[in-house]
């Protein structure tokens, strides 16, 4: 199994939310004034900028946007072998950890999406595309970042066998995918230099490197980070650290169009190469998940310790259901997905 080298435990203004004690792990008070990140455009969190873009920006940025609108208009039926065909099909992808499999499907034992999921509630929509798209689970438990940071890595051989050619499907019709990723235990929070944060930053760019490679006709990737972390009982991804995936993410996305801006120049190491299209794919926000507990957002989402399972990390049905719903706007809203999720819609 690969493993994550992260640092030393942190404790660092006031915002570690736990401690080991004598090899012991003991839950810190959730919150610490942390705010989300669409609410923190204009502010800082430990010197570093909020909102989920540059500038503080919730928005794409104009030149962004219009790329990411030429990537969904590229998206196209293909056959198995990658050829432009009218009976041909292109692939919404998932892949990551446990909690991505939950809200993106959590199948029962009868091998179907539940209908709280985000499968099971696309399944049911009608204003989805079911004649070209297919929604394909490749997310596992168990599955972080170290999982998909190669294109070598098994699981990429796993979805290729159980999730895609099962459906008549290959590698080279997958066209979006969505990636929502962590590391188990961490242990150094930011603003230190081997915080989590920056390994999860590192891993992204390998991760998205690496869908490049295996799925040749690849045409957007949307990220997202976790959901709140406050309520968890044992140390697999507490908060600080659910909340700071949200800067790897925004650092990774930020790292891409500051690079393009730049003629191809690589502007942050820790991401690396992300020239598009030909290193990797135009990536993008998802919907952003973290919300502070039960204070609510200003769009309203809160996490109720209700929407996480007995050890506050994993969602409850509640949980999925909030992340399927939230998944499910977006793609039929955005203005670079709609054109190819929905029937009829257009991208501008």
């Amino acid at each position: 199994m690969k493993r994550v080298r992260v640092g030393l435990v942190a404790a660092l203004l006031g915002v570690v939310s736990v401690i080991g004690t004598g090899g012991a792990w003991i839950a810190a008070a959730p919150g610490a004034g942390r705010v989300p990140l669409i609410d923190l455009a204009g502010g800082t969190y430990l010197g570093f900028p909020g909102g989920l873009y540059p500038g503080g920006s919730n928005s794409i940025p104009g030149p962004h946007a219009a790329v990411g609108v030429a990537r969904s208009n590229a998206v196209q039926a293909l056959d198995v072998n990658g050829t432009p065909s009218r009976e041909g099909r292109y692939v919404l992808l998932s892949i990551g950890m446990s909690n991505t499999t939950q809200e993106f499907c959590s199948s029962p034992s009868d091998g179907t999406c539940a209908p709280w999921t985000f499968m099971g509630r696309a399944a049911a929509d009608s204003a989805v595309n079911h004649t070209a798209l297919a929604i394909v689970n490749g997310a596992a438990g168990g599955r972080s970042a170290a999982f998909w940071d190669s294109p070598t890595d098994p699981d990429y051989d796993r979805v290729r066998d159980s999730g895609l050619r099962p459906r008549g499907l290959s590698e080279k019709q997958v066209q979006v995918v969505w990636v929502k990723v962590a590391n188990p235990r961490p242990t150094a929070s930011l603003p230190t230099s081997s915080s989590d944060a920056y390994t999860l930053q590192t891993q992204l760019g390998h991760i998205l490197r690496a869908l490049r490679v295996r799925y040749p006709n690849v045409q957007q990737v949307f990220i997202s980070s976790r959901i709140y972390g406050g309520y968890a009982t044992t140390p697999l991804n507490p908060e600080p650290y659910a909340y700071e995936s949200g800067f790897a993410v925004k650092w990774v996305i930020q790292a891409q169009i500051e690079q393009m801006q730049q003629g191809g120049r690589i502007v942050d190491p820790r991401a690396g190469d992300l020239t598009s299209p030909t290193v990797a794919p135009w990536i993008a926000w998802g919907p952003y998940l973290w919300g502070d507990g039960a204070t609510p957002r200003s769009d309203g989402l809160i996490w109720e310790q209700r929407d996480l399972q007995a050890d506050g990390t994993h969602p409850s049905q509640s949980g999925q259901a909030k992340v399927a719903t939230m998944l499910l706007r977006f793609f039929k809203e955005s203005t670079v997905t709609r054109c190819w999720f929905i029937v009829g819609g257009t991208c501008s």
